[in-house]
């Protein structure tokens, strides 16, 4: 059985349904009471029609029964398709005898030929009768429990839905503002003739009749009774690969691939099963992984899975072989081939192959990995000599990336006098108001990661030396010294010696760190000639 396509009688039972709710919201004349007779007769011959073709279903299901060696569980079926038959005559019978008091009481059939109906127009009698006597909340009983029962044996809710419904939740009365608030027995029986009423019977025990239909098919499937008819049918191409270079030839293998309406086929993929839409086309979605096994030379792992489809108890098998491909990892950075040590370098790293399922986590070795703010986005920070960027995506680990470890270049001390870079060699002919020492950075380094190569001077001793001996010392803990006035007394010979104490590196975390700077960067000097 499958599901969401109207067969020819379904499309005929819900056109019919149309014209009998249309008719009902006429003015009854003698016109409209003879269609009314006409549509009743039609779906009348239509049902004893689908009784016989439904006897038939069950024919099969037990032949089919007995040819598979009466199997305890297809047996079960058999007789879960009798009991349907027979809640479904049940019904049926039910029906037929409120439509022969109805006739009865409105004075039967003036011509059995014609089916001329004496009370064709009367109103009174079938009110009374569904709405007063509340017969119809008892057939409403009847008509919805049918369908729940139905709704259970084959586990589809979608298509036994409620048969007789208030109206707000029918279609057609829920969009009629004086009709959306009454019952079902006032929908189908108040003010309604006769003729309409016995109309409204024959296309309830009509649904009835469709809904046994739909069972019965899908029971007869679960024992291969069903005849398969293969009508859906749409071209099929499989390439040897939908990657094909320019210049070069594509080549495919080409079938024409068909389905049957009528049956739906179970299906696995590996021993599980796949959903099945309402074609028999069945959808198999899964991660590939490489977990258990090598990349070959190529980077592939070659993957061979069990196929399995089911249509009516025959079985159909295949070995499908696909491959696993290993990703590209592509990795972006300022300093792609090697890291700073205990810096923040950021990294932008993808993997195309994946496409919108790339959502990656990553985890270092030999250092932090932190995830950025962008999904391909991550900031390493190595503590050693190697450093290990593990990138995995869906739990999967997608691959390693191994960098090198480079030390962080030592900055530059560089002393200015009143603003100007002053030659230490050379010296000054008269000492500089001012003094400034500034720790420039690697340009590289800086260029590369300009949030980690942020350096000052903390700390650094200016002395005014005479030979051997310190004239005057200063401590200085900024980045600029202004001599005091005493020290314009310097003469030939003298010396201004800067010793660097301290030097500062400001990271991308915000936080600082001292750094050791060489003995020829600690010491500084301004000769005096």
């Amino acid at each position: 059985m499958a599901g969401g396509k109207e067969t020819p009688r379904q499309k005929m039972i819900g056109l019919m349904y149309l014209v009998l709710t249309a008719m009902l919201a006429l003015n009854v004349d003698s016109a409209v009471l003879d269609r009314f007779i006409q549509i009743n007769q039609a779906l009348e011959q239509q049902n004893i029609k689908f009784r016989s073709e439904n006897e038939k279903t069950i024919g099969a299901i037990k032949e089919k029964v007995s040819e598979r060696g009466d199997k305890p569980e297809e047996v079960k079926v058999l007789n879960t398709a009798q009991e349907v038959r027979s809640q479904t005559a049940s019904i049926m019978s039910y029906i037929e005898n409120l439509k022969q008091k109805l006739i009865t009481e409105t004075g039967g059939f003036s011509d059995s030929i014609a089916k001329t109906m004496e009370g064709a127009q009367d109103m009174d009698h079938i009110a009374t009768m569904m709405i007063q006597q509340k017969k119809g909340d008892t057939l409403k009983n009847l008509l919805n429990n049918y369908a729940a029962y139905l709704s259970e044996l084959t586990n589809d809710t979608a298509k036994f839905k409620p048969i007789a419904l208030d109206g707000r939740d029918d279609p057609y009365y829920s969009l009629v503002r004086n009709q959306r608030d009454k019952n079902f027995s006032q929908l189908y029986f108040e003010s309604t003739p006769a003729a309409g009423g016995l109309a409204s019977f024959s296309q309830l025990q009509s649904k009835v009749m469709d809904y046994e239909t739909e069972a019965l098919e899908y029971l007869a499937g679960q024992v291969g009774a069903t005849d398969v008819s293969f009508d859906n049918i749409v071209p099929l191409v499989v390439p040897e690969s939908k990657f094909v270079a320019a210049g070069a030839r594509f080549k495919a293998e080409m079938y024409a691939a068909a389905s049957a309406s009528n049956v739906t086929p179970s299906m696995t993929w590996g021993g599980n099963s796949i959903p099945v839409n309402e074609k028999g086309v069945g959808t198999v979605e899964f991660k590939a992984s490489a977990a258990g096994a090598k990349y070959d030379k190529d980077g592939r792992i070659a993957r061979s899975v069990q196929t399995k489809i089911n249509i009516n108890g025959q079985e159909y098998q295949q070995n499908y072989e696909y491959f696993v491909i290993k990703p590209t990892v592509q990795i972006q950075s300022a300093a792609i081939q090697q890291l700073y040590l205990n810096c923040g370098n950021e990294l932008f790293v993808n993997v195309p192959a994946l496409g919108e399922a790339y959502n990656p986590t990553f985890r270092g070795q030999g250092g932090q990995a932190i995830k950025g703010n962008e999904r391909n986005k991550v900031m390493c920070v190595p503590t050693g000599q190697k450093f290990t960027l593990s990138v995995i995506n869906d739990g999967s680990l997608i691959d390693d990336v191994e960098f090198n470890v480079r030390r962080i270049p030592k900055p530059d001390i560089v002393l200015k006098g009143d603003g100007s870079d002053v030659n230490e060699k050379q010296g000054v002919s008269t000492p500089p108001r001012e003094l400034t020492l500034i720790a420039v950075p690697d340009e590289d380094f800086r260029s590369a990661l300009p949030k980690d190569a942020r350096y000052r001077v903390s700390e650094w001793e200016v002395i005014w030396a005479r030979g051997s001996r310190a004239m005057d010392r200063q401590t200085v803990s900024g980045t600029s010294f202004r001599l005091p006035a005493g020290w314009r007394q310097m003469r030939s010979g003298d010396r201004i010696v800067i010793e660097v104490k301290g030097v500062q590196r400001k990271n991308f975390q915000e936080k600082t760190e001292n750094v050791v700077i060489g003995v020829g960067q600690r010491i500084k000097q301004i000769p005096i000639s």
